[in-house]
């Protein structure tokens, strides 16, 4: 009885010991058998990479030939057309379209079209011309100074006026004191371009030693000007 028990015991005890290993070993197993269904799928995928690259290639060796093929071409197909282009024909001039002849009844319409046109612009043209202001009349030109039909004077008694100067003056006219007294800027400008000198008249004071003298004040003459004198009126 107790032999038996004991190669029971044995029994179960191997049973679960090699189960035990049997698991072990299984699990073990799968793991493999895992890792080499991965190495199979990295296999596909690089053989699949391999047919693509392989293909790409091939095109890549396809598209190289046509290249080359065409430029072996190119040459000759460009010496082909220029040939061609040399040997046609000019092209024939174009026929310009003749512009249709207006009609006869257009003719009065654009006329009666151009009056009214005229007659519209007529009043617009009146009424600027009357909106238009009017130009100043151009001032008139100082005159020179008038000769005096009765005696002349002594122009030399003014400070500034020598024989030289006298003469000029007389041929321009001028022989009063009154001439000289009555001198606007005007007469004084063109005076003294005849007598080639500027502002000489105004500095010497001729217009008022003149008014002095035709008034006949020989007495202011001489206080304000007291060198009229002696002066050697040159």
């Amino acid at each position: 009885m107790s032999t038996f028990f004991y190669m029971l015991l044995a029994f179960v005890v191997g049973v679960l010991v090699g189960w035990f290993i049997w698991g072990r070993l299984r699990g073990e197993l799968d793991s493999l058998r895992g890792e080499l269904g991965r190495a199979k799928s990295e296999r596909d995928r690089f053989s699949a990479d391999t047919y693509r690259l392989s293909g790409e290639l091939d095109a890549c060796g396809r598209s190289r030939a046509d290249l080359e093929r065409k430029l072996r071409e190119a040459p000759t197909s460009s010496a082909k057309a220029g040939t061609d282009k040399a040997s046609a024909p000019a092209p024939a001039a174009l026929m310009s379209t003749p512009t249709p002849a207006r009609s006869s009844s257009a003719r009065p319409s654009a006329a009666k079209s151009a009056s009214t046109k005229s007659a519209a612009a007529k009043p617009a043209a009146a009424k600027t011309a009357a909106a238009a202001p009017k130009k100043a009349p151009a001032p008139k030109k100082a005159a020179a100074p008038k000769a005096t039909t009765g005696k002349a004077d002594n122009l030399r008694r003014l400070i500034g006026i020598g024989p030289v100067n006298e003469k000029l003056l007389k041929a321009q006219g001028v022989t009063s004191y009154a001439q000289i007294a009555a001198w606007t800027d005007a007469d004084v400008k063109r005076v003294e371009e005849v007598l080639n000198f500027d502002g000489r008249i105004a500095r010497e004071k001729w217009i008022e030693q003149a008014k002095l003298l035709a008034a006949g004040d020989e007495a202011e003459f001489a206080s304000r000007f007291p060198t009229a004198a002696t002066s050697n009126n040159n």
